[in-house]
């Protein structure tokens, strides 16, 4: 496994806010993991811990079999985290680069250069002369160049139009491969749901569902339906502006793209029903 977190507690200041406890979850490389909870279940804590920038009260997590904790820089080198706010220094972006690029040794300025003209960029650009959204755009740009194998992505689309987040699914997509994993945490689902292979649900403490997109849609069906039509054998109904959008048992193996966000409300809705299947 790329990532392994093993029976992790953290909380947060004097009181002892406890965000986990004895939480486990394991990641595999070659995969574009959605990480999918309700406000305040921990996931941007889990993310930073998965970085080694918080450090777990119990428990470890591994990656490629080393505690992240203990913050090597051959694991840091290797790992990215694009927070969902940041700030960036009032450089040009060949300074930031200058700067920044030797923590990476695999950065490569070809990615930069494609990542930064897909987003209608350039490199000739001034970080503080830029607006919030093309900040993002130009930082995930370094991010993805920076070529690690673990990317890890707090709400990325948060702040960019219509177009540019069409240009995030591709420029995602575009470079992945077996070796590396990509984990996004996001409130807005249906920015995701397209580029997505695997699917991680949390609710406090324990993971509801982990499962690939594949399994997922041979486990269950996505329909939309009218008002009227029958939902007798449906394991989760969410009315809609046409009628229903309805999740049925894939008893007959059709074929069905996942609604990420109708999944996400089904498992907090319908956990044990929803949980009982997936197990099946």
């Amino acid at each position: 496994m790329m990532i392994e977190v093993k029976n992790l507690s953290f909380s947060y200041g004097k009181r002892k806010q406890k965000v986990f406890d004895d939480f486990s979850l394991a990641l595999d490389k070659g995969s574009v993991y959605g990480l999918l909870g309700k406000n305040g279940t921990g996931k941007s804590t889990l993310l930073y811990l998965m970085t080694g920038l918080l450090r777990p009260q119990a428990g470890r997590v591994l990656y490629k079999g080393v505690d992240v904790s203990m913050r090597y820089p051959l694991t840091l080198q290797d790992m990215f985290l694009v927070p969902e706010e940041f700030a960036l220094p009032s450089v040009s972006l060949k300074q930031y680069l200058k700067l920044n690029t030797p923590f990476y040794p695999n950065f490569s300025n070809e990615l930069l250069s494609t990542c930064l003209r897909d987003f209608d960029m350039n490199e000739d650009i001034h970080l503080g002369e830029l607006s919030m959204g093309q900040k993002k755009k130009a930082f995930m740009c370094f991010a993805l160049a920076t070529n690690t194998s673990l990317l890890v992505m707090d709400e990325p689309s948060n702040g960019l139009d219509i177009p540019s987040k069409s240009q995030f699914r591709k420029v995602i997509a575009s470079g992945m491969t077996d070796e590396k994993s990509v984990i996004i945490s996001t409130h807005q689902v249906r920015d995701i749901d397209s580029l997505l292979d695997h699917v991680v649900i949390i609710d406090g403490t324990r993971v509801l569902l982990n499962a690939s997109v594949k399994t997922i849609c041979d486990k269950v069906y996505f329909a939309e339906q009218g008002m009227n039509e029958p939902t007798d054998t449906a394991l989760y109904v969410q009315p809609s502006v046409q009628g229903n959008s309805v999740i049925f048992p894939n008893t007959e193996n059709e074929e069905t793209n996942l609604n990420l966000e109708v999944l996400f409300n089904a498992m907090l809705a319908e956990r044990e029903k929803m949980q009982t299947m997936f197990n099946k």
